[in-house]
């Protein structure tokens, strides 16, 4: 049934696992096709979907005859806007750069040929540049927990679509946090692995060295059972790697960073959720201190760095033939690109590569490190207001990931005592992705 208005909080629909045992029991995919448009259909446009493939196409689709064998029989999923389904708009949530993709990516492939419904594309912040989920052409989306708190973004229908239980997983992307951030601000669960092993091919890129395709769940069980299916060597994909090794059973060893390392940007119940949490993770693991000051240091290279002219690549002539169909806000830092030298990119390459190797050293003594998704939120208003400083706050634990090419997971960890949606990321090295989603499952049970 659809989501009451007046209920804050997700309301996330059945599990992958009760939707196959559904399927393969008394329900049918057809059924589940009917209740996943009954429910968008009753929401309206509330900024989750851009393009929504409707109730016919649904039960078409529903109607394909599948062994009830195949991994996602019959489960329905969402695709962020950035990534090509045949036949369908990739917009981008800029209706200037649209353009009807001729074929499917990969990744979403995989998923179809295992037996996925595919639903519909979701809103992102435009041209996948921003964290917070309002800059967009189409409806602004807020966050499930209401009172006007963004959604986040830049895959932000992404999180909602499953956070209000219309789907049990959705596709999305990050390159900067937009699959972790969007996902902690809905309470749910944002898994961003590690670079290369989803393939990238079909996804239009942001940053294309570091853009990540990414899941979206309710629970660290589905995000597993998803990525078993969807990550895959592809011998088209530049940066395509082989998944890493199973998690081996070891005892494990989480790094904590001191309390004074961590921001909260005044947010004082937020800071009091997050040593709630870390107590929990105390209690339940072996920890270790550890400094986050290089990944911190790492994290700043992102926009104040030459990365920021690598968007280029990929929308300069948008930009200098139709600079009008840009948010303002993305234009202005598009633009910010063109400033800096290739003697200043080489100068960041190497500052990087010295952060990199001083993180290398700090996995010697740690499996995983535990922080915050994100210090605090912010109202539609407030980002509206303050564009780029609500964006940098909201980006502060999640900007250095992919430069530094670790693995990073979101996981809820309850509420702030005035009813705000508190996070933790679990982080760890390239190619860690089975253990670092060990530890989230764990503490997924620990801190509800």
């Amino acid at each position: 049934m659809p989501r009451p208005d007046t209920t804050p909080g997700p309301q996330v629909g059945p599990s992958i696992a009760d939707v196959l045992a559904e399927h393969r029991g008394a329900g049918s995919p057809r059924k589940t096709a009917a209740r996943v448009a009954e429910v968008i259909e009753a929401r309206g446009d509330d900024g989750t979907w851009i393009t929504y493939v409707g109730r016919d196409a649904l039960l078409g689709q529903a109607g394909v005859s599948w062994s009830p064998d195949v991994p996602l029989y019959g489960v329905p999923f969402a695709v962020k806007d950035s990534i090509d389904v045949a036949g369908q708009p990739t917009t981008l949530a800029c209706p200037d750069f649209a353009y009807v993709a001729e074929t499917t990516a990969p990744a979403v492939q995989r998923l179809l040929d295992a037996g996925a419904l595919y639903v519909g594309k979701t809103n992102l912040d435009q041209l996948a540049t921003g964290l917070n989920g309002t800059r967009t052409a189409y409806t602004i989306p807020r966050s499930v927990y209401g009172n006007d708190l963004i959604s986040g973004g830049s895959s932000s229908g992404s999180a909602l679509a499953v956070a209000l239980g219309e789907v049990p997983f959705a596709v999305a992307t990050d390159t900067a946090g937009s699959g972790r951030v969007p996902a902690a601000l809905n309470g749910i669960v944002g898994f961003k692995p590690s670079r290369g092993v989803i393939s990238a091919v079909g996804l239009v890129p942001a940053c294309k060295s570091l853009d990540c395709v990414t899941l979206m769940a309710g629970t660290v069980a589905d995000i597993r059972t998803v990525f078993d299916v969807i990550a895959a060597p592809d011998d088209g994909y530049e940066w395509s790697r082989a998944r890493g090794p199973a998690y081996d059973g070891r005892e494990l060893r989480i790094g904590l960073p001191p309390g004074d390392q961590l921001s909260f940007f005044g947010d004082e119940p937020m800071r009091i959720a997050h040593t709630r949490a870390r107590e929990t993770i105390a209690d339940d693991f072996k920890t270790v201190e550890v400094s986050l000051r290089p990944f911190l240091a790492a994290g700043e290279l992102l926009y104040q760095g030459p990365w920021v002219a690598e968007r280029l690549v990929e929308f300069e002539d948008l930009l200098t033939e139709s600079p009008e169909s840009i948010h303002p806000v993305v234009r202005e830092i598009l633009r910010s690109g063109y400033k800096f030298t290739a003697i200043e990119a080489f100068r960041a390459q190497q500052q990087l590569q010295v952060l990199k190797f001083e993180v290398a050293r700090l996995w010697r003594d740690m499996d995983v490190m535990v922080v915050p998704t994100i210090g605090t939120t912010f109202t539609v208003e407030e980002v509206l207001a303050n564009p780029i400083g609500c964006n940098t706050m909201l980006g502060h634990y999640t900007h250095f990931g992919n430069l530094l090419d670790l693995v990073g997971i979101s996981v809820p960890a309850g509420l702030t005592e005035d009813g705000r949606p508190a996070s933790v990321m679990v982080l760890g090295p390239a190619l860690s992705d089975d253990t670092v989603l060990h530890v989230a499952a764990a503490l997924q049970a620990s801190l509800q």
